[in-house]
């Protein structure tokens, strides 16, 4: 897997001239497409494909009088967190799609990501060279998933491209792709004289096909296939032209909401480098030289070194209980070395301004998601959509000195990783990470093990279950204690009741007579109510029960809090010995989104899984949605089965519905937790 450092290297002319003179562009596309190969072309070097990428990087190339930040992304779906990022650093996206391969479900995905953002995206088929590649075929499906606005402009003739516009031999002007772009593109112009002229016979002038073209794509609505070869550099002129002269800059795209750390909405900015600093960490990694490194986007005003800013991280101020273990902050920092990335290095930069990326050193609360700001002016930016961890694993230290480093390695980690979720169950006891997939764990306990030098060992994760009482009971409780001195003396007689779900605890008060003195009432109950947090048989809580005292005895020397709070623990588990105990485990409602072929497939498995299914939906044209009960044990493993089964396009999401007794079968496998 591909790590990237922070190590210095040479200094290209990588500085902007000025907002205008920027384009920020993104790849996205599915893993094994040629991405990373596609940006070496687009560099003027030549590169076999690399090993698996993890995180996005970042590197400039200049065309002409524009810098070009080429923003590439994993393909792999545990790393959608990271391709999410990249949108959000980018104005517009060259989604790759290799010609051997074609359109599978999680390229669909994928081109959905894009969409959901309105990102500006030219398609790119890649590996023109390989022996499978089949153009006509991928371009096809490509039209088919994404529909009749992806169309190309370039055809290969020879060992060069040829613009289906502006080509001017007689083959390309009898090409039925010609008239078929033409026709797209005058459908998408403003003038709305232009396709009567055209049905007419009136020859349009390139230059105004050219220009709504150009307009079409920044506004999204249309989406050129251009085929690109990086072994052979055919494609690789026509594709730089097209980001520097058809996608926006940052100035003509619309920057996030912008709030203040109160939650009030601030006025918009601009893309002025003379406005107010409102920036953005889009990456967060930690190199062994510098310490943490922060990639940044700059939406308005300028960044240079040496000044303070204002650190805002305000994730559960947007995304509730998702925020997971990104807690809210704010501080002023002073900003340590500025420079320009450079895919794995970087180069010394004396500003960055506002619509370009820069690399920060030594911020150290900043996370990725956080906004810089003027500390005179403290803004924040509405964060992107995080995705969801959905794959839980427990983890141990392995010694006593990876215990002491482990919290701090897992802080540092969830601060650069916001699809990582940490938490302490305070039920199991069992520390537990929540992940993407198998490669994202493998990612994460990788990451502790080479950069914080912490090992830990995984564990079965334990879903916290409930006990509950099948029947009514009675039971006694006697502590008493004389050896000598003060002694101990407690009596109690309670009844026990189960509740329907949701009953809680109830405690009745029956005593007549004074057998429990008035004083130590309170204590039988506190009593009760610490042993139905430890549990009674499995070591689970117990609840939705009514406990009623009946009777008791009490000394007027040796009795108290204490022992009324030990006779009354003793009472409840003695109960729970006459009668008959249930346990419960917990549901959670899932909503899952499968294509439409395949929901027969997940419906099955889920009704494997115990499921109890409450409808379907269309989701959108061609997906399903599928929503269910399903138990919390079976969901376990689900995130993983679940893009197994559907190719990596599936997606579910899942919160907490209520309790419910399990199967008798089930409940004798399950070991005593205390």
């Amino acid at each position: 897997m591909a790590e990237k450092t922070g190590r210095k290297g040479s200094a290209p002319d990588v500085e902007a001239s000025g907002p205008d003179g920027i384009r920020n562009v993104v790849l996205v596309g599915p893993a094994q497409s040629g991405k990373t190969t596609l940006v070496e072309a687009l560099l003027g070097r030549h590169s076999t494909e690399q090993e698996r990428s993890v995180s996005l990087s970042v590197t400039p190339v200049r065309h002409g009088d524009v810098k070009i930040n080429l923003i590439d992304t994993p393909g792999y779906v545990d790393f959608i967190g990271e391709v999410r990022a990249g949108l959000r650093a980018a104005d517009c996206a060259l989604f790759v799609i290799a010609a051997n391969d074609g359109v599978d479900d999680a390229t669909r995905r994928l081109w959905r990501e894009c969409g959901d953002v309105a990102m500006p995206r030219a398609v790119v088929l890649t590996k023109l060279d390989h022996a499978r590649a089949d153009t006509d075929r991928v371009l096809a499906e490509a039209r088919d998933a994404f529909g009749a606005g992806v169309l190309p402009v370039y055809v290969v003739t020879g060992d060069s491209l040829t613009g289906l516009i502006t080509g001017d031999s007689a083959q390309i002007q009898a090409d039925q792709r010609r008239g078929e772009l033409i026709e797209a593109v005058i459908e998408e112009s403003e003038d709305e004289t232009l396709m009567e002229r055209y049905v007419g016979g009136e020859q349009i002038d390139e230059k105004v096909l050219v220009a709504d073209l150009e307009k079409a794509i920044a506004r999204a609505s249309f989406h050129p296939v251009v085929p690109v070869c990086a072994t052979t550099g055919v494609g690789v002129p026509e594709l730089l032209d097209l980001c520097v002269r058809a996608f926006p800059s940052p100035p003509e795209h619309v920057p996030p909401e912008v709030f203040t750390p109160a939650g009030k909405a601030a006025a918009p900015v601009s893309c002025d480098p003379d406005g107010p600093l409102v920036a953005e960490v889009v990456r967060t990694s930690s190199d062994p030289y510098l310490g943490r490194v922060s990639l940044v986007r700059v939406f308005s005003g300028t960044l240079t070194p040496d000044v303070p800013v204002h650190v805002s991280g305000h994730f559960s101020s947007f995304a509730g209980a998702l925020a997971g273990s990104h807690e809210d902050h704010d501080e002023d920092e002073r900003v340590g070395a500025l420079g320009y990335p450079l895919g794995a290095a970087q180069a010394p930069a004396t500003q960055v301004v506002a619509g370009d990326l820069g690399i920060l050193a030594k911020l150290s609360r900043a996370e990725t998601g956080d906004t810089l700001s003027s500390p005179d002016q403290p803004l924040v930016l509405r964060p992107w959509s995080m995705p969801e961890p959905l794959l839980p694993i427990a983890v141990e230290a392995a010694t006593r000195s990876d215990e002491d480093k482990l919290s701090s390695a897992l802080s540092r980690l969830t601060a650069e990783d916001p699809s990582l979720r940490v938490e302490q169950s305070p039920e199991t006891g069992q520390l537990v990470i929540w992940v993407m997939g198998e490669a994202h764990a493998e990612v994460a306990l990788e990451r502790l093990q080479s950069r914080y030098g912490v090992t830990v060992e995984q564990r079965e994760v334990v879903v916290p279950l409930r006990e509950c009482f099948g029947a009514p009971a009675k039971g006694h409780g006697r502590h008493v204690k004389q050896s000598g001195g003060h002694g101990q003396y407690a009596i109690c007689d309670i009844v026990v009741e189960p509740l329907p779900e949701g009953g809680g605890f109830e405690f009745v008060d029956q005593v007549v007579g004074g057998s429990v003195p008035r004083q130590f009432i309170p204590s039988v109950e506190k009593g009760i109510a610490a042993q139905m947090a430890r549990g009674v048989r499995a070591g689970f809580p117990l609840i939705d029960l009514r406990v009623t005292l009946v009777d008791g005895k009490a000394h007027s020397v040796d009795s108290s809090d204490m022992a009324f709070q030990s006779a009354g623990a003793l009472a409840l588990r003695d109960a729970a010995g006459a009668t008959s105990l249930r346990l419960l485990e917990p549901y959670d409602e899932v909503a899952v989104v499968v294509a439409d072929d395949l929901v027969g497939q997940v419906m099955s498995d889920l009704s494997s899984r115990r499921a109890r299914l409450l409808g379907t939906d269309q989701a959108d044209e061609g997906r399903t949605l599928i929503r269910a009960y399903v138990p919390q044990r079976e969901l376990l493993r689900y995130a993983i089965d679940l893009r197994s089964a559907t190719r990596g396009a599936g997606t579910f999401t899942r919160t907490f519905a209520h309790y419910e007794p399990m199967p008798e079968e089930l409940a004798k496998q399950v070991p005593a937790q205390r």
